[in-house]
Order: C-alpha cells, then sequence, then structure tokens
C-alpha cells in the first residue's frame, strides 16, 4: 500500500476522506448528465430560497457565505471541497508536528474554518462563471421564445439544453426535445420554443423572420 493511500484510509482523516470521495462524485455525475441533457442540480433545487427579511440561525449562515448567489449543487461542491483541504491539512499539521489530533476537534475545525472560505470563493466563483439559469421569472414564460441549441442534436429521445436569454437580460438554459413532427435539430441551431411538458420544453426549427428580429445581444 502506497503512502498517499495510507493517508487517505487513515481513521483520523476518515471524515474529509468521504467529502472528498463525495464531491468527485456529484461533480461527476453533474458533468456526465449535462452532457445527455440531464441535470443532478435540478434534484437538489435551483437556488437557496430564503427570506432576506427574516432570516435567523442556519438561514442567516446561508445568507452570509452567500448561498444565493450560486446554485445549491454547486455550493454543496464547494464546502465538500473545502471541508476535505482544510481537514487534510490540518492532519499533515498535526502529523508533522508529532501531535495526535482527535477526528472529532478535527472535523469541528475544519468546518468552522471552511465558513469564512465557502462565503469568499462562492463570491468569486459567482463573478466567474455566467448564471446560465436565473430562477425569479416562470419557466412557462420561455416559451415563444427563439433560442440556441448548446447540448444536443434535439430529437425526440433525451432532452437536450438550449440556452436563450429571458425578459430581464438573463441567460437561461433549459431543457428541450424536438417535436414529434421537427426534423433533428443540431447544435447551434436556432429553435423556438413551442411548448412544454411534464420533463421538457418542446422545440421547433426557428423561422428565418424569428431569427432576424432577435437583438444581436440576444445571440449567442
Amino acid at each position: 500500500m502506497s503512502a498517499m493511500s495510507e493517508v487517505l484510509l487513515a481513521p483520523e482523516v476518515r471524515p474529509f476522506a468521504v467529502a472528498a470521495a463525495i464531491m468527485v462524485a456529484l461533480g461527476g455525475i453533474e458533468v456526465l448528465t449535462t452532457l445527455v441533457g440531464l441535470s443532478i442540480g435540478e434534484l437538489f433545487g435551483k437556488d437557496v430560497d430564503i427570506d432576506a427579511d427574516h432570516h435567523t440561525g442556519l438561514g442567516g449562515l446561508f445568507l452570509w457565505i452567500n448561498a444565493g448567489r450560486l446554485p445549491l449543487l454547486i455550493l454543496i461542491i464547494l464546502a465538500l471541497g473545502l471541508f476535505s483541504i482544510i481537514g487534510f491539512l490540518l492532519y499533515a499539521i498535526a502529523h508533522g508536528l508529532g501531535v495526535n489530533l482527535p477526528t472529532a476537534i478535527a472535523a469541528l475545525v475544519a468546518a468552522a474554518g471552511s465558513i469564512p472560505l465557502i462565503r469568499s470563493t462562492s463570491r468569486g466563483i459567482a463573478r466567474i462563471i455566467p448564471r446560465d439559469e436565473s430562477y425569479a421569472v416562470n419557466e412557462n414564460d420561455f416559451v415563444g421564445h427563439v433560442g440556441e441549441v448548446t447540448v444536443g442534436p434535439l430529437d425526440q429521445g433525451l432532452p437536450g439544453r438550449v440556452r436563450l436569454k429571458g425578459v430581464f437580460g438573463n441567460w437561461h438554459s433549459v431543457a428541450a426535445r424536438a417535436s414529434h413532427d421537427s426534423n433533428v435539430l443540431p447544435v447551434g441551431a436556432s429553435v423556438l420554443l413551442v411548448d412544454r411538458d411534464a420533463k421538457s420544453f418542446i422545440a421547433i426549427s426557428a423561422p428565418a423572420d424569428l431569427i432576424a428580429q432577435q437583438p444581436s445581444s440576444n445571440r449567442i
């Protein structure tokens, strides 16, 4: 067994190794499911919905760490990653000093130390990563809008993704399939969302006159 394996399997770092494994698993599954037009992020909830006028306790903590500016899944992955990194650093420092650090204390210190880092890091990520989805609008209002296929092609099978700009100027990425009487819609095609079912929007090829009416700022 290698030295790295011994460290990862040591009982003292088990909480941090588990957190790292969950982080990698969530990130990997999200990437794979997004490629086929799905997203586990939607199962976790779209955003942390907290009443800013009556926030106390855990709700106030979520607001303080900037939860509302990132999708909940990204926030969970970020928290797991920082908790794991801090935990392994504590273990390495304690091991170098010859100190036996109890796992419970190390976990508490790592959790407390990760909170301010989550706040600062989430702000940076929110600036770098564009908010493809904004949930302050009713997604049913997207019917009748023109967008562009970003994950596809769209057919009558598994949904792909269509990107479009909403009424407030925010970019949205929604699941969509081609209508039953439509041809396959390739990536990059301009499409018109004409309906919505329980799983996704229904799209057809956008008429040329509608595409011409789109402002240049609405084109990707």
